[in-house]
């Protein structure tokens, strides 16, 4: 049996009379979250997609980027498996360790927002709608030990493996078929059931990019995925008007294309690392807007922007793996870099909220990667305005250091890697 993640506190209202307005104003949150597979920036921008405009029309569009830090420790590959996982965990690749497709060995140590979610609310539901098995089954880890047996209380997949209903082509028309069903599964279970956190994931769009590239048909694609979002969003919208929910939706894709042909990808290139993202989100924050494309939000923000609009809390250990940064509500910091001298660290960062002190902790183990407890030491605190810290390392007898900045509206880490 599940246990509740954080410990419930009742409090008695005794004689005390609240207006029953009070309580209407307080909407159910739900989630809804889609990966449409392969699309980079440069193409969604030019083809026609009118719902999702109305969808960003409601809160928001952003260039995205997967791929990590280029040339450095957190470097992801930029491939869909990889970008399904650090969107699911809120952490590149050096973390949760899915390199490729085959997903041979996830380090589930660093929970996705499925677990996070039904460790901490085991009484609400959650769904995964998707056209490949392995999305529940390896990467969010449904019924396997090391997820401590975590269900999807309603999956709708695997359809990829029934080859009488959808037998294989060459053309890849069995994907979108398969595709199809999933949404219109998801559409009508969502208008009739609203599972509090859900998946979406789609992968027409990618074949047909492999198949032609930059072609008419990989365009022909995405206009049919963008119909397809317009199913989903009407859903979302007959719950916000009739059960007085309140829904997030985020859609985004998983990587772009190669700039030669636009079939292949995996590299490090711009346009292969260049995404996006779709919100009906409201109160979008600087990490949503950034001035240039070089400060653009990643994949790995999603998943803690919807652990703020679902109430989801982290406890401080695992906040402090979080490589992800909302891009709804309050910042206290972002954009940090650490720089090793002799025998010191140089720590920079941006303030944007201009509220209270930043603490900055170390540590020098990873025994969290283990599943184990790494000790942090609380260096300093100082005023977050500072944006600058310079440290003393010269008792520290090692190359690697974990560096955590934590503000009061949310927490950045940073590794030195020999």
């Amino acid at each position: 049996m599940k246990k509740p993640f954080l410990p419930f506190i009742f409090i008695a209202l005794g004689c005390i009379t609240l207006p029953l307005n009070v309580f209407a104003q307080n909407k159910t949150k739900k989630t809804l979250f889609v990966i449409v597979d392969g699309i980079s920036a440069d193409v969604i921008e030019k083809v026609s997609k009118p719902n999702l405009d109305a969808i960003s029309k409601a809160g928001g569009y952003s260039r995205a980027h997967v791929g990590g830090e280029k040339s450095t420790y957190s470097q992801s590959p930029t491939i869909s498996a990889v970008g399904y996982n650090c969107l699911l965990t809120g952490t590149w690749t050096n973390k949760h360790n899915v390199w490729d497709n085959d997903i041979k060995d996830p380090n589930y140590n660093y929970w996705t927002i499925f677990r996070f979610f039904e460790e901490q609310y085991p009484q609400k539901r959650s769904a995964v709608f998707s056209t490949w098995l392995d999305n529940r089954t390896k990467l969010v880890g449904d019924g396997l030990p090391q997820t401590n047996k975590l269900r999807i209380d309603y999956p709708f997949d695997g359809f990829e493996l029934d080859t009488i209903h959808f037998p294989h082509d060459k053309q890849s028309q069995y994907i979108h078929k398969i595709d199809e069903k999933v949404v219109d599964e998801a559409a009508s279970y969502i208008a009739s059931d609203a599972p509090d956190l859900s998946w979406v994931y789609l992968e027409f769009t990618d074949d047909m990019g492999h198949k032609y590239g930059d072609s008419e048909q990989f365009h022909n694609a995405i206009k049919m995925m963008d119909d397809q979002m317009g199913r989903l969003w009407k859903a979302i919208q007959v719950r916000e008007k009739d059960f007085n929910e309140d829904w997030l939706i985020v859609i985004t894709t998983d990587h772009g294309r190669d700039p030669k042909s636009g079939k292949d990808h995996g590299g490090q290139t711009d346009r292969e690392r260049s995404t996006w993202i779709v919100t009906n989100a409201k109160d979008l924050n600087q990490n949503f807007k950034p001035a240039t494309d070089a400060d653009a939000p990643g994949i790995v923000d999603i998943m803690p922007t919807i652990a703020r609009h679902m109430d989801i809390s982290f406890p401080k250990e695992q906040a402090f793996e979080v490589d992800g940064v909302p891009f709804t509500g309050k910042l206290s910091v972002t954009n940090p870099t650490v720089r090793k001298g002799a025998d010191k660290i140089d720590i920079t960062w941006k303030s944007v909220n201009k509220e209270g002190k930043v603490k900055i902790w170390l540590t020098t183990t990873n025994h969290f990667k283990e599943g184990g407890r790494d000790i942090y030491h609380l260096i300093d605190e100082v005023p977050v305005t500072n944006e600058n810290l310079e440290i003393d390392i010269s008792k520290y007898r090692s190359g690697f250091f974990k560096i955590v900045l934590e503000g009061k509206y949310n927490t950045v880490n940073r590794w030195i890697v020999p």
